[in-house]
């Protein structure tokens, strides 16, 4: 999902000028390149503090993911279970590399023309490390109907935020683990019973060594 995610996202960017726009399937998909300094679906926090701590935030997240995956699956968690987790850790890593590394590989996208790799332009990197955009091209141009009740929502696009494969991967795993919970992380999974009684074991084995101790000692 990873490699995936990154070629498509080298391939609009090297191939599609800024907000360049593709019908894949009329009146419900298109293709549209569009960039953002921030979040999933174009959500951001301002000012190059706000791009700093929020690539930070998704490294630390990435790196405690995997080590919680790596727990799990250690434990015996059901595989669809650390499918699901791959997919958030990919989408997660996915959306790192645009923020820490396309500044510094790509030109500046720009209406009308396209990027090129930065030792290929004349005009070199558009931005520093670690303050790269992320690349979104997926569209669905759905709308609701004229005489939808909500005269707010009507006629206009039931999803309108463009994105990538790295959001859809990320939401993907999310909506998998809630749909699951009960049989994956419920009362009932017998690798989480397990689980917590190895951690109950641990906790217990230095508390019964303590008493032990100290009358040894004092023989």
């Amino acid at each position: 999902m990873l490699l995936l995610d990154q070629a498509v996202k080298v391939f609009i960017k090297l191939s599609f000028s800024l907000t360049e726009r593709l019908t894949w399937i009329p009146g419900a998909f298109d293709i549209q390149f569009i960039e953002n300094d921030g979040m999933a679906f174009g959500w951001a926090l301002p000012g190059a503090t706000g791009k700093y701590l929020l690539t930070a935030f998704r490294i630390v997240a990435v790196v405690l993911l995997s080590v919680h995956v790596a727990r799990v699956a250690k434990q015996g968690a059901p595989r669809g279970f650390r499918q699901a987790l791959a997919l958030i850790l990919a989408g997660a890593a996915g959306n790192i590399v645009d923020s820490v590394c396309y500044g510094r590989l790509f030109s500046r996208s720009s209406f009308g023309q396209s990027a090129d790799w930065s030792w290929q332009s004349e005009w070199g990197s558009y931005a520093p490390w670690f303050r790269g955009n992320v690349v979104d091209m997926l569209h669905i141009t759905v709308r609701w109907p004229e005489w939808w009740p909500l005269d707010a929502w009507a006629g206009q696009e039931v999803f309108p935020p463009i994105f990538n494969i790295a959001d859809v991967a990320i939401t993907c795993g999310v909506a998998w683990i809630i749909l699951r919970q009960k049989s994956w992380l419920g009362g009932g999974a017998i690798w989480a019973q397990s689980a917590s009684a190895e951690a109950d074991e641990a906790n217990a084995a230095p508390q019964a060594q303590g008493p032990s101790d100290g009358p040894a000692a004092v023989g």
